[in-house]
């Protein structure tokens, strides 16, 4: 088993930056890769950012392209979202996911149905 938390949330300004965190515990030899996903109010759960936690290939989304980076801290077993440029279509709650199985290419790194386990959220609200 693997647990997951997520830190880092909260209110920002448009055009304010924030970083959040998602430490794992337990099995954590077993994840072989992390990603983040956000939940708006009344829509479908959707695909940020990942990273092969072994070599270290990174994915976003095409809305947050250029704004997001995703990085990893093997010695913490955590990984970051720097989010900069925030718009309010960023307002979400932000989750962190693990995969066990290793995977090679971008498919199964966007479906969250490949993940195993799920951290419990943080909020994100950008307004002014």
């Amino acid at each position: 088993q693997v647990q997951l938390v997520e830190s880092g949330g909260g209110l920002v300004h448009p055009g304010g930056s924030l970083r959040l965190s998602c430490a794992a515990s337990g099995s954590i030899f077993s994840i072989n890769g992390m990603g983040w996903f956000r939940q708006a109010p009344g829509k479908e759960r959707e695909f940020v950012s990942a990273i092969n936690w072994r070599i270290g290939s990174t994915y976003y989304a095409d809305s947050v392209k250029g704004r997001f980076t995703i990085s990893r801290d093997n010695s913490k077993n955590t990984v970051y979202l720097q989010m900069n440029s925030l718009k309010p279509e960023d307002t979400a709650v932000y989750y962190c996911a693990a995969l066990n199985q290793y995977y090679s290419g971008r498919y199964y790194y966007t479906n969250p149905g490949m993940y195993d386990y799920w951290g419990r959220g943080t909020q994100v609200t950008v307004s002014s």
